[in-house]
């Protein structure tokens, strides 16, 4: 008879499991003393380090419910920074996303129709453009290309190109 794979099974050490649930969270502080991150990036994070998952997962709940890790916190700055990179809102709504935020954090941050959106378009085009307006409709159709892969909507687009006021400023 051969011994069962349970009987090869040892408990794991308290002490030694106290010290890798303390590594783990050390590893996690040090990433949010850096900037912050979402649930999802740091468990992706620390699971390259091959950290035990639930251990992961225990350490990042209780940052979490202490509020270091605040998803608001994290829409609200990457809001800002990505915006200020000159992307407009769908991008950076996709992006929120594929970091794990939900959705409702997102639209309570990212307000599609605000009119705020309008001058950071306006800003974007008159940069990267030089204030040249599309003269053939090759051109249009590039600017226009341009402005919806950095995330603005086509009536924010449209808005732009209608209003040739905006455009002379």
């Amino acid at each position: 008879m051969h011994p069962s794979d349970e009987d090869d099974i040892t408990p794991p050490d308290p002490a030694q499991h106290k010290k890798l649930l303390d590594k783990i969270r050390r590893h996690a502080l040090y990433l949010l003393t850096r900037r912050d991150h979402t649930l999802l990036e740091l468990k992706q994070k620390l699971s390259r380090k091959d950290y035990p998952t639930t251990d992961i997962d225990a350490i990042l709940i209780r940052l979490e419910e202490t509020g270091l890790i605040n998803p608001r916190r994290f829409t609200e700055s990457y809001t800002h920074y990505r915006r200020n990179k000159g992307y407009g809102p769908k991008r950076i709504a996709m992006e929120l996303q594929t970091k794990g935020i939900e959705e409702a954090v997102i639209a309570e941050h990212i307000q599609i129709t605000d009119n705020a959106w309008l001058n950071d378009i306006q800003k974007i085009w008159r940069k990267h453009f030089k204030g040249q307006r599309p003269t053939d409709p090759k051109t249009h159709a590039k600017q226009l290309r341009f402005l919806y892969n950095r995330g603005f909507t086509q009536n924010q687009i449209n808005n732009l190109f209608k209003n040739s006021d905006a455009l002379d400023e």
